[in-house]
This record gives structure tokens, sequence and C-alpha cells, in this order.
């Protein structure tokens, strides 16, 4: 992981802001992606985000953590955990209904496609799902999967289903009902707690820590899709010669 994030810093100051339609599946239109209303999957993702709302607190979020980064459950590869994303669809994506080891080739093909020259990218889309992981360790998807936002402040309007968020008991904390709450101005994200997620997990595991993250989370929310699925079997040679080079080994989970 030390190679990766030494290959994201070198290249950081020369990323540009890329349309984001430029990754998005070729038989939408830019403004049908994400497309939370008519989506066929609305009832499912629905439900996975009212349960988010309803009990991702501050506290909670802070206890999660706590828990999940003992990294106590399992010893694997990149790839094994790679593997143990095909038993997984995930439930607030209004996209996909496919098992998220195949979103995680499409992401990293469609970047590859892009921008051939960049291996670290490509790789930075194979992995930036591990975190699911969590749901095959009995953690609910609405802990697990969706979108992620800052807690112990006022809730931004832009959250997917805001008016869910009405059911948060966080609402009823006083300190957290100003835009910055317990935080002070330009504090950065780094001090922010976030919802607990697949997210959080995959940047504490992995120790990918400050603008490489950042990067990593602004690069990828523009990223996601392709309309081709990958011939995994194909592909895997390519992408374990990216592991080898940039995380190899075994990393607890």
């Amino acid at each position: 992981m030390r190679l990766l994030q030494e290959e994201i810093l070198k290249e950081n100051e020369q990323l540009f802001v890329f349309d984001p339609s430029e990754f998005r599946p070729e038989s939408k239109e830019a403004s049908q992606f994400r497309d939370y209303k008519k989506t066929p999957r609305l009832e499912i993702v629905r439900e996975n985000y009212r349960l988010m709302y309803k009990n991702q607190t501050l506290e909670y979020a802070q206890k999660q953590k706590e828990a999940w980064c003992r990294f106590d459950h399992a010893e694997m590869s990149i790839m094994e955990a790679l593997n143990e994303m095909n038993k997984l669809v995930d439930d607030s994506d209004p996209d996909v209904d496919v098992p998220n080891i195949m979103h995680a080739f499409q992401t990293a093909e469609r970047i590859r496609e892009k921008q051939p020259d960049k291996d670290w990218f490509h790789l930075t889309g194979l992995i930036h799902d591990l975190g699911k992981v969590m749901a095959l360790w009995g953690q609910p998807q609405w802990a697990t999967v969706g979108d992620t936002f800052p807690l112990g402040c006022r809730f931004a309007n832009q959250i997917v289903f805001r008016e869910l968020m009405e059911h948060n008991p966080d609402n009823e904390i006083e300190a957290y009902r100003t835009d910055t709450g317990i935080y002070t101005e330009g504090c950065g994200l780094k001090n922010v707690t976030m919802a607990w997620g697949h997210d959080e997990y995959l940047y504490q595991q992995s120790s990918l820590g400050g603008i490489v993250h950042d990067t990593i989370s602004f690069i990828l929310s523009m990223a996601h899709l392709s309309d081709n699925a990958p011939d995994i079997d194909a592909l895997l040679p390519y992408y374990q010669s990216l592991c080898d080079k940039y995380c190899p080994g075994v990393f607890r989970w």
C-alpha cells in the first residue's frame, strides 16, 4: 500500500478535474446516472438509506470505528478479498445489481480505458469498494454500503433521500445543528467523523492518509461504471501484477 500511496502523491498535483460523464455507461446520459427516483431498485435502495439514517449517529460511528479497526476478522491478500465480493450485491446502488467483484473490474477497466498510463489509478478503481467485506462478517448493509456523510454537524441538503434524515437521533443534539457543529472551520476531513461504512473502513485498513484518501474519494465518486461485462479470468494476470507491485502480501481485515 505504501507504494500506491507514493505514486498517488507523486501524481496529485498533475490531476485534473474529469467530466463526471466520462466514466459513466455509454447507454445512459449523465443526468440519468445515480438517479435515485427512477431506479427499478428504488424500494431496496430507499430502505437501506432509511435504516442508515435512523441508526448512523456520531456515537454509533465512533463505536464502529473502534470495533472494526482491530482488523481481527481475517487475513487475506487483495485478490482474496476481491473474490469475497462475489457474495455481495450492494443494496444502496441504484444502477448496479450484480456481485461487487463485477463492479470492481468494471470500474478499473473504465479507468484503464481513459487513463491507460496510470496503473496506480487502475488498481485504485479495482480496490475502491473492498471495505464492503464487512457485510460478509455480519455487518448490516446500512452500516457498510452507500454514500457517506459527516456526523456531528448539520446534515447537508445534498444527502441522498435527505427527507429520511429527519429520523436521525443526532437532530436532537443542539451542538450538531450548525454547519460546523463540533468542528472548527478548515479543520480538515481527517478530523471529521464520517458515517461508518466501507469507505472509512478501507481508509483505515489501508493506511492511505490525508490527501491520498481525499484524492481517491474524489476520483472514484466519478469513476464507477461501464456497460461492458469484464472477462475477469482474462484480466486477472494484469491486476495481480498491480497488486504485486503496489500492495503485495496478506492484510488484516
